[in-house]
């Protein structure tokens, strides 16, 4: 990690300008940037953004040329639409950053990936790096990763720094292989969603459960979707009614005791705040969130609500990539239109359908990726390429993630998906790397549980530490 990267126990977020200006009409940058200043006068010296948070980074860089605060820092984010990345395309979107900003370095600059088995992402983040090595980005950050796809960025040498989350007392996903992770490569996590959008408040403590429905702010009708998945309204109500029993001995708010409970969870950096700007403004309370300390019993109470929970489901990040989607809408319609196929197809006239992803070796030794015929698909033996990189370097369980993501993509491609798969074979150049290679298999066909066979083998190549073929049935 960066020895430079700096980062505040609390932060503000500015994800509220998008449902603020969801009506078309932006906000006044001079009376936003104000409010910014409010917070910054009173100890808030970091604020994160995104570029998809309606017009929040031109209001910073209003802030920041208007006010010319000295040690301000600014966070965003790059949320690129699926599809194709070059180098261009990120350069364009640091430039417009920048631009936005009034600022010739971004502090912190955070990606999202929507889908792991289009490569594309990772295209993207080795770009960002070589526009970190021209001096334009002083950091990389992930925004709503999971711990293997962290791991596996870290693994091919991108040097990230961070990686924000939903963690709140409604999502616990982070606090396992997530906090290992973090803990093993010293990469901070960046806890948001620790208020819930508004509901760890008093404002609903006792209150009937409310409809998702357009009367609810996005955030609202988001966490709603959390609060189904976490255990329901009974159990939330019992939660909040802990949360208000500690809050009022500690003279605090609710509020305030659900972001300090989080922002004292190991490997967690800092909790984000979201602002209202010039609507509704809780300096005070805020500042009490990086000094607030628990009893034993407070800490047993919270634990004991949590351990009533419904774990939500799957890994970090989920939300944004599989069913069910926890976000406002319900769906992904709000933030994308559709994703394209990771790789090309090409139909031949004896009805087979074939895959290439774009690796030297397959015009060299003249096969393709995957090979479709009727209802079943047959997936070459694939390795860690990615262009001129081997990814997930020399951790054979990063390299076997992404063979399993090209497998995908290949499948994807064809309109099939991982579920189904009947059959894996795997190829490891080390036998005693066995172990790392089947977990990491076993993490991502657990469900599935296809027929496999491991053999060791000298695979072509130097540096490759696992090859993998698998054979499809769409039913």
């Amino acid at each position: 990690m960066s020895k430079n990267f700096q980062v505040p126990k609390t932060i503000i977020g500015l994800w509220q300008v998008a449902d603020m200006e969801r009506g078309g009409q932006k906000l006044d940058p001079s009376v936003a940037a104000k409010s910014m200043m409010q917070y910054y006068e009173n100890g808030f010296t970091c604020f994160d953004m995104a570029d998809h948070y309606g017009s929040s980074e031109e209001i910073a860089g209003y802030c920041k040329k208007h006010f010319a605060p000295a040690d301000i820092q600014f966070f965003t984010k790059w949320v690129p639409s699926p599809g194709m990345i070059t180098e261009k395309t990120a350069e364009e979107a640091v430039q417009r950053a920048l631009t936005r900003l009034g600022s010739e370095q971004i502090d912190l600059l955070q990606f999202h990936a929507w889908n792991y088995a289009d490569p594309n992402w990772l295209n993207a983040l080795f770009a960002l790096n070589r526009l970190r090595e021209k001096g334009l980005i002083a950091n990389i950050g992930l925004t709503n990763f999971d711990h293997i796809h962290l791991n596996m960025v870290l693994a091919s040498g991108i040097p990230v720094v961070s990686n924000q989350i939903a963690y709140s007392l409604l999502d616990q996903r982070g606090s396992r292989a997530m906090t290992q992770t973090c803990l093993k490569h010293n990469v901070q996590l960046l806890a948001y969603g620790t208020v819930a959008g508004g509901f760890f408040s008093e404002k609903w403590l006792g209150k009937s459960e409310p409809t998702i429905s357009e009367e609810l702010t996005w955030s609202q009708m988001k966490y709603k979707r959390f609060i189904d998945a976490a255990g329901g309204w009974d159990w939330y109500q019992s939660m909040l009614s802990t949360l208000s029993t500690i809050a009022f001995n500690k003279n605090v708010n609710i509020a305030t005791a659900a972001s300090a409970y989080m922002a004292q969870a190991t490997a967690v950096g800092t909790v984000i705040i979201g602002s209202r700007l010039g609507e509704s403004e809780h300096i005070e309370e805020n500042k009490k969130i990086s000094t607030l300390q628990f009893s034993e019993e407070e800490l047993n109470a919270i634990n004991n609500c949590l351990s009533k929970a419904t774990i939500i489901a799957g890994n970090c990040g989920d939300e944004y990539r599989k069913p069910p989607f926890l976000t406002a809408s319900g769906d992904l319609s709000h933030h994308i239109k559709e994703f394209p196929k990771p790789y090309q197809t090409q139909d031949s006239a004896d009805g087979k359908t074939r895959v290439f992803s774009g690796t030297p070796w397959e015009p060299l030794a003249g096969y393709a990726r995957a090979v479709k015929k009727g209802n079943q698909i047959f997936v070459s033996g694939t390795t860690a390429t990615h262009g001129d990189q081997i990814i997930g370097g020399k951790d054979p369980a990063a390299q076997t993630h992404f063979v399993i993501d090209k497998i995908e993509g290949a499948l994807n491609s064809l309109n099939a998906k991982l579920e189904d798969v009947v059959r894996s074979r795997i190829f490891v150049s080390n036998i005693q790397q066995w172990e790392a290679i089947a977990r990491a298999h076993g993490e991502r066909f657990g469900n599935i549980q296809p027929a496999n066979t491991m053999v060791e083998a000298k695979l072509v190549g130097d540096g490759y530490l696992v090859e993998i073929e698998v054979d499809a049935v769409i039913n």
